[in-house]
Order: C-alpha cells, then structure tokens, then sequence
C-alpha cells in the first residue's frame, strides 16, 4: 500500500481516539489532519508498525491540544459537553458495548481525567493498546503506565452510573417522555425521573441553558413544560434518533437540529439528562463517518 493508502485505512481509528479524547469533531479533524502531515513527512522505511506510529502521534497531539483548550473550558458559560454526533436511525441493542464509551454520560466523565490520564485510560480499556506503546505515547516506563491507567479507571468507573439498560428501554422512556410533555402533564414527568434525577444542558452562553444542572425530578419537570411552552411550536419536532451511539433526542425547528437530548437510565426512570443547545455544536452534528473504536479497527 502507498503511504496513503496506509493513512486511510486507519483514519476512523484515528478520529475515534481523537474525538473521544477532545469531545469536538473540529478539534478532532484538525489533530487527524496534523497526524496526516506529520505521517507524510516523516522518514517511512524505518517505521515497522504504521499504525502504532500513527496512533502515538494523534495521542501525543490530542494530549496537547487538551492541554491548551483547559483554560478556554474553565471560562466557558455554563456546563461543557461534547459535541454530539446525530443518527436518524436508533442503535439496535448489540451495539450496547460499543455506543457506551461514546455516550455523552462517559465523555463527561473523561473530563475529569488530566490530558495523560485520559489518553491512557482510552487507549488501554477502549482501543486495546498494550502498555508498551502507551509508554511510548507518554514516555513513561510500563509500570508507571499501569498505574495511570488503574487510578483513571477506577476514577471513571467510581464515578459511573453502570446499569444493563437496553436500547429497547431507552426507547420506551423517551416516547413516554414526549408524550408527557405533549400533553403537558406534569405527574407522569414526575414519575419519569428518579428523584434525584440531574438536567445538565450546554448552551455555550449562545442559547438559553441554565448556568448549572438543575438536580430533582420536581424542579426537571417544571423546567421541560417551561421549555415546552417556550420553544414548541408548530414547526418544532421532537424525534427519536442516535446520539453518540444511544437512543437520545433530537429538536429540530423548520428542520434545523437545535437541540440533543442524551439519557442515562436503569431502564426504569431517568437518571440524568444531557441536552446540548449551543448552536456552534449543532451545526455539524450528523454522523458522516465511524467514530470507531477497537472492536471497528
């Protein structure tokens, strides 16, 4: 194969790690994109796995390309989640595994992590890198990577909401919650959410979001009829579709998607909402390539 042909074939591998490390589809093209230039300008013939050359260099990008954005973060308005990559068509139940380490609940909780920790934790426990050519990417010794990778993933898991919940359920929940909110009927939205339920909605100070969650089902209800009354109309439609591999929700007025809607349930009552409103994360919201991960490579 040419070098780029060699390239290409590990593109959407290469964009997954990013994605998942940066959470912004731009920042995610660029970093593939100097990978690129780098990969082009580099001496080949010594290389003997292009792939691992390759993943090392979109690690290494990525982790200072987060290291840079963190102080842009810290001053954004409100909550921060990732932009979110929209489906119209539900993910079927045997792809559980896989839409979890994109869901915006795991995302959000990689945020946690510094830059190393969570390059670590993902090429480890996400794209089954060994802990060889993680100690490559970090230019660490393989035991210190261990030991980044187990405080990491005990501080995900530890903070991980873990239910068996299917797609099927997740469906379920949804369609009884447009129904509810069709029909302006606030007991049933009470029974929705679990009592201590959280709305977090990332509106970037360019939409209306509150500054910080909204936590209990009762101030969540009186919020989704506030926002029924204010933004459905007869142009607005509220669908079931994809976002990040999970059934979720879309918003969209006179077909332009304006919000997405993200659940984590036991299958049985929300447990926490991720809406993103921001319109600059909308804008290229639709999936026009895998974001894979390693069962995809």
């Amino acid at each position: 194969m040419t070098s780029t042909e060699i390239f290409e074939s590990v593109r959407g591998r290469l964009f997954g790690l990013a994605y998942r490390m940066l959470g912004s589809r731009a920042d995610a093209e660029d970093i593939v994109q100097e990978a690129y230039v780098r990969w082009h300008e580099a001496e080949q013939e010594p290389i003997r796995n292009p792939e691992a050359w390759l993943i090392t260099a979109t690690s290494r990008l990525a982790i200072d390309r987060l290291r840079r954005l963190k102080t842009e973060r810290e001053a954004y308005v409100g909550p921060w989640l990732p932009e979110p990559f929209v489906s119209h068509v539900p993910p079927p139940d045997e792809h559980l595994e896989l839409s979890g380490d994109l869901s915006m609940a795991f995302l959000t909780l990689l945020e946690r992590l510094a830059p190393e920790e969570r390059a670590a934790f993902l090429l480890h426990d996400v794209f089954d890198v060994d802990y060889d050519a993680i100690a490559s990417v970090l230019g660490r010794s393989e035991a210190a990577c261990r030991q980044v990778v187990h405080r990491a993933r005990t501080r995900v898991h530890g903070e991980r909401k873990r239910f068996d919940a299917t797609e099927a359920a997740k469906t379920s929940l949804l369609r009884k919650f447009t129904a509810a909110l069709d029909a302006s009927d606030e007991p049933a939205l009470l029974e929705l959410f679990a009592p201590e339920a959280t709305w977090t909605a990332d509106g970037g100070g360019k939409a209306g979001a509150g500054v910080r969650p909204i936590v209990g089902s009762a101030q969540i209800a009186r919020l989704v009829l506030g926002l029924r009354e204010k933004f459905l109309s007869a142009d607005h439609v509220l669908e079931i579709a994809s976002v990040n591999g999970e059934t979720g929700l879309c918003l969209r007025a006179g077909g332009r998607l304006t919000a997405t809607m993200s659940i984590e349930t036991d299958g049985e009552r929300i447990l926490a909402v991720y809406a993103v409103v921001n319109p600059d994360k909308l804008a290229t919201a639709a999936v026009t390539s895998p974001v894979r991960g390693a069962s995809s490579s």
